[in-house]
């Protein structure tokens, strides 16, 4: 694998065109180990048919204690105990924990409430799009951020005047595998949102409204929610509530800018409105890879040995390229049909908010292309800034004009 092992997963020059280095994976070594920013060792699986087993397979957990062994735990980073609470999450845990905490949660998501997504969405939307003073503007930092931002912030309850320090903590949050220099830096950032996360339950506890959050306080109080794991999902759906529809919108959007036959398509037949939002999730997926899986005993994937305790993530990007499910799969076509990809996962671990990121990712792409029919791409490709990470793929920012 000549020149492979230097690659950085997780690095913005990576994540500009990460397909070939998947193609590669897939032909040659389709279970291949890296390490990750913080130099713990992985296991890449690149294929789809061996994705799609990894996510439902009950051989891996998600909580790393119930795979495992003491001595492995010991050598394990150690979570500072002021954050340890948001490690208590639906993404970090097993059944029957996960099963609890993602049926409390769904409880929470109303018909009423999804009724008010649309509306403030709608909203939103068009209330960005009327803000623009110029012909030019960051389609990132000016609609794809702030509109998924001010709908779950409304959602849960989050007052506006606060809902501006969203990016950044969640900016933070989603910086997954930090190395300790990152770690440092954003120390500050993670403490300040643990403690506004606490007064806003404290504040709900004593006035409830008519949000999420207060719904979610009611829950705890009947005992099904502990103290730690009502912060740890107020903290993970207010940034998964808005980081994987955010990366839709703008990765979308970059498809769309880059293929203009497809654009102008979907402008003349906007009735495939639904087949496109499933296009773009698979071609440009916004979550590049799976969260931590850990082996709960020794395994096989496509051959390759896997001991227990190692950690292993699926790539769902690579997955929703293998020529193998889909046919021209490195070509965009917003009709494509079927149209099987992995982008919010499977089995058990599916996400929880698909529902809400397709509903978003809808209303904004219809109204962009409604409101704004000859937007264009004002940068260089090979000019785009992408955000370091590992879980997710998304944009810094995106100069267009219309």
């Amino acid at each position: 694998m000549s020149r492979l092992e230097s690659v950085q997963i997780a690095s913005p020059a990576f994540k500009a065109d990460p397909y070939p280095f998947y193609a590669r994976l897939r032909a040659e070594t389709p279970v291949y180990r890296v390490a990750l920013p913080n130099k713990q060792p992985a296991w890449l699986v690149t294929r789809y048919d061996d994705v799609a087993a990894l996510l439902k397979d009950p051989r891996f957990a998600k909580d790393r204690q119930n795979a495992l062994t003491k001595k492995q735990m010991a050598s394990q980073p150690q979570v500072p105990a002021l954050f340890a609470p948001l490690t208590r999450n639906l993404l970090d845990s097993d059944d029957p924990d996960h099963a609890r905490l993602r049926r409390l949660a769904q409880t929470a998501f109303t018909a009423k409430r999804i009724e008010v997504i649309v509306d403030r969405t709608q909203a939103a939307c068009d209330e960005r799009l009327d803000r623009l003073k110029g012909r030019r503007f960051d389609l990132m930092g000016e609609f794809a951020l702030p509109v998924p931002v001010m709908v779950i912030s409304e959602l849960l309850g989050v007052p506006q005047a606060d809902r501006e320090k969203f990016g950044r903590w969640s900016k933070t949050l989603s910086q997954n595998t930090m190395t300790p220099m990152r770690m440092l830096l954003s120390f500050p950032h993670l403490v300040c949102f643990v403690r506004y996360l606490r007064r806003l339950i404290a504040q709900k506890q004593k006035q409830p409204q008519d949000d999420l959050v207060s719904a979610l306080v009611q829950v705890q109080a009947t005992g099904q929610l502990d103290e730690d794991e009502l912060l740890a999902m107020v903290a993970l759906l207010l940034t998964a509530g808005h980081e994987t529809t955010t990366n839709l919108i703008g990765n979308g959007m970059l498809a769309l800018l880059r293929h203009l036959d497809q654009f102008e398509r979907l402008r003349a037949q906007p009735e495939l409105i639904e087949t496109a939002i499933e296009e773009l999730l698979r071609f440009e997926s916004p979550v590049e890879m799976s969260t931590n899986r850990y082996a709960r005993e020794d395994l096989e994937i496509a051959g390759t040995p896997i001991a227990r305790g190692e950690l292993v993530l699926g790539v769902i990007a690579s997955a929703n390229r293998d020529e193998s499910q889909f046919p021209d799969a490195h070509t965009l076509d917003i009709a494509r049909r079927p149209n099987l990809h992995l982008a919010f996962g499977q089995g058990g671990h599916y996400c929880l908010g698909a529902a809400l990121a397709r509903l978003e990712g809808k209303i904004a792409l219809e109204t962009l292309l409604r409101r704004l029919p000859n937007l264009r791409l004002t940068q260089a490709t090979n000019s785009l800034r992408w955000r370091r990470g590992l879980v997710l793929r998304g944009l810094e920012s995106l100069a267009v004009s219309f």
